[in-house]
C-alpha cells in the first residue's frame, strides 16, 4: 500500500511539471530624451500607434496590460474621450513560423576498402527520425510616450518574446502581462541598451 502511494505521488509530481512550458527571456530595448522629468506623472492615454488596429481583441488586452503597468508607474489614465498629457502609443505584430530540421532526413552512406585478399565495397543509409521542430510564436510589442502638445517623444520602448506555439504564454492574454511587465521593469531603464528579462 505504502509503495502504491508513493507511486501515486510521483506521477502526480511529473504531471505537474509536464503542464508547466519552459519560458524564454523577454529581449528589451529603451531609449529616452535626456530630460527624464516629466516621465510617470500626470495624464496619459493608451492608443493605437499609427497603421494598428485599436479596435482589435489583441490590441485591447495588450493596451490594458500596459495601461496598469503606466498606472502602477505613476500615471494617471486619461477617461475615455478626454485630452491628456502624455499619449502612449501601442505597436503590436505577432508572427508564426516553424523552423526548418537542419539536414537531410535520408543520409547515404559509401565506403571501400582494398587489400591483398581482395576488395569490398559497403553501402549505408540513415533515416534521420527525429521530429520536425514545433513551431514558434514571436511577439513584439513597441510603446512610444509623447508629450501631447509639443509632439515631442520622450521615452520609446521594445520588446520582443518568442515561445513554442504550444505554450500557454502563447496566449494572448498571459502573454500581455508578461511582456507588458518586462517593458516597464526598471522604468525608465538605460537609454539605449538592450536587456534580457526573465
Amino acid at each position: 500500500m505504502k509503495h502504491c502511494r508513493t507511486a501515486l505521488v510521483i506521477l502526480a509530481a511529473l504531471a505537474v511539471t509536464g503542464c508547466v512550458a519552459p519560458t524564454g527571456p523577454v529581449e528589451v530595448t529603451r531609449f529616452h530624451a535626456a530630460d527624464i522629468s516629466a516621465l510617470g506623472k500626470g495624464t496619459i492615454a493608451v492608443e493605437p500607434a499609427p497603421g494598428q488596429d485599436g479596435a482589435s481583441l489583441e490590441w485591447k488586452t495588450y493596451q490594458a496590460a500596459v495601461q496598469r503597468q503606466l498606472t502602477l508607474l505613476g500615471y494617471t489614465e486619461a477617461p475615455a474621450g478626454t485630452i491628456s498629457g502624455q499619449v502612449a502609443e501601442l505597436r503590436l505584430g505577432r508572427s508564426t513560423y516553424r523552423p526548418e530540421r537542419v539536414g537531410s532526413p535520408v543520409s547515404v552512406g559509401v565506403g571501400g576498402s582494398t587489400g591483398s585478399y581482395g576488395s569490398g565495397l559497403g553501402v549505408g543509409i540513415g533515416f534521420n527520425l527525429s521530429p520536425r521542430p514545433a513551431g514558434q510564436v514571436e511577439t513584439m510589442l513597441g510603446v512610444m510616450i509623447k508629450d501631447r502638445v509639443a509632439k515631442q517623444t520622450l521615452w520609446e520602448g521594445r520588446a520582443s518574446f518568442t515561445v513554442r506555439a504550444s505554450s500557454p504564454l502563447a496566449d494572448t492574454a498571459l502573454g500581455a502581462a508578461k511582456m507588458s511587465e518586462a517593458l516597464f521593469k526598471g522604468f525608465p531603464g538605460q537609454s539605449g541598451e538592450t536587456i534580457a528579462v526573465k
